[in-house]
């Protein structure tokens, strides 16, 4: 898929890295063959369901809202972690979900200015209608940028430094991996400078996913976040099974683009949103 990149201003390094990173959070994957949405799963609900998105994929989002609320109008009550709330702000998301009575109004109280919220009214309204606690899944951007400067253990906890081994270099196979997205959502572009901060950004961010997913236990939980936090290979679902006891995950990408190479159990194959050259604004920031 294609991502929309930001305008690179060089004098600013660490907030920008922090709000780029929004933007190549929906890449990875895609599919050699797909299942309409209903079918993707199976009958049984996993522990933990990851579900993915193109942030700007209109189809994506009804067909996964459309998965998830025939599950929970069939009896399933998982908790809901959305990366599209920060996680500095569950205060704000509770107070939200006791006092509204729509989506809009929880929007209105929790919601920050980077996301195009009218796609999740839905989601955010059946978790109200069915009382699904909603836990906020994101590093702010403030965080973020700490992380940039700082590396990626700088964001947590004594216990989970050990308990995500993150006193160690990452593995290879999650850095590459993750350079090799943050590089090609970026039009191949950005400067060298950045790319290894952006990338422990972009694991912190997985790590604290998978982090708040295993806070839910024993609830059931479903993620709703970009198509690259969802990878089994090197994103939620890789940090989740570092972690003892083993949960039962599934990871669904809702993918434009080819190629599977096994990111996911399952795909959902969608018609490219249609958006201007997500490379425009790089070239011309050159």
């Amino acid at each position: 898929m294609r991502v929309q990149p930001t305008k690179f201003n060089y004098k600013g390094l660490l907030p920008l890295a922090a709000a780029v990173l929004l933007a190549a959070c929906a890449s990875g994957g895609g599919q050699p063959a797909s299942a309409p949405a209903a079918d993707l799963l199976g009958p049984t609900n996993p522990q933990v369901l990851l579900l993915g998105e193109v942030h700007d994929n209109v189809q994506g989002h009804k067909l996964r809202y459309e998965l998830l609320r025939q599950r929970v109008e069939a009896g399933w009550r998982p908790a809901i972690v959305m990366e599209q709330f920060d996680r500095e702000n569950q205060d704000l998301l509770d107070k939200a979900q006791k006092n509204c009575l729509d989506a809009q109004c929880v929007i209105q109280v929790a919601g920050g200015a980077r996301w195009e919220w009218q796609l999740y009214y839905p989601v955010i309204q059946l978790a109200l209608t069915y009382h699904l606690p909603l836990v906020a899944g994101n590093l702010s951007r403030a965080d973020a940028s700490r992380v940039v400067r700082d590396g990626v253990k700088s964001s947590f906890d004594p216990r989970s430094v050990k308990d995500y081994r993150l006193e160690q270099p990452l593995p290879e196979v999650v850095r590459a991996g993750q350079q090799q997205e943050i590089e090609v959502g970026h039009c191949n572009m950005l400067p060298e400078m950045m790319i290894g901060g952006l990338v422990n950004a972009q694991v912190a961010r997985d790590i604290w996913m998978a982090k708040i997913v295993r806070d839910q236990q024993p609830k059931d939980v479903v993620l709703i976040a970009g198509n690259g936090h969802v990878r089994k290979d090197i994103g939620v679902g890789y940090w989740l099974h570092q972690v003892t006891p083993a949960l039962t995950v599934r990871s669904v990408g809702f993918v434009e683009s080819a190629d599977n190479g096994g990111r996911y159990d399952s795909i959902q194959r969608l018609a490219p949103q249609q958006r201007d050259d997500p490379c425009k604004q790089l070239k011309k920031g050159k």
